[in-house]
């Protein structure tokens, strides 16, 4: 059994519900964009990101057409799921920090390079609490 996956029933077993991709309530609590920006920066500059939650990390990419389902299948296997709504858009519910985020932007930029698109940056949702 995955960390994701004890996470889940250990939510679920205190009776709070599992974040999913569109669990509701969700907004952006971090981005990044700048490319010369280190994503520990990004992390460090948003009061919202509450590092003990998981959250939807939200990478954008402009994909070849051609190319998509292509990238659908190298990122499925580890539980990304890609969505279209009006850029290309690899989805995955994790916890963050500096050094798992970095290791997502190399592989996603090195994805969409190698598949003749771009990357563009990331964000990071998660539900807005009251």
């Amino acid at each position: 059994m995955g960390l994701l996956s004890r996470l889940r029933d250990r939510r679920a077993r205190r009776g709070v519900p599992a974040l999913e991709i569109d669990s509701p309530g969700l907004s952006v609590v971090v981005e990044a964009f700048d490319i010369a920006e280190a994503d520990s920066a990004a992390l460090a500059r948003s009061p919202r990101w509450r590092p003990e939650e998981p959250a939807v990390l939200r990478h954008h990419l402009d994909l070849p057409p051609d190319q998509v389902e292509r990238a659908r299948e190298l990122l499925a296997p580890d539980g990304w799921e890609l969505r279209h709504d009006g850029r290309w858009h690899a989805l995955r519910v994790q916890r963050l920090d500096a050094l798992h985020c970095a290791q997502e932007r190399a592989r996603m930029a090195g994805l969409a390079q190698r598949l003749g698109g771009d990357w563009i940056g990331w964000d990071a949702l998660q539900v807005t609490h009251s």
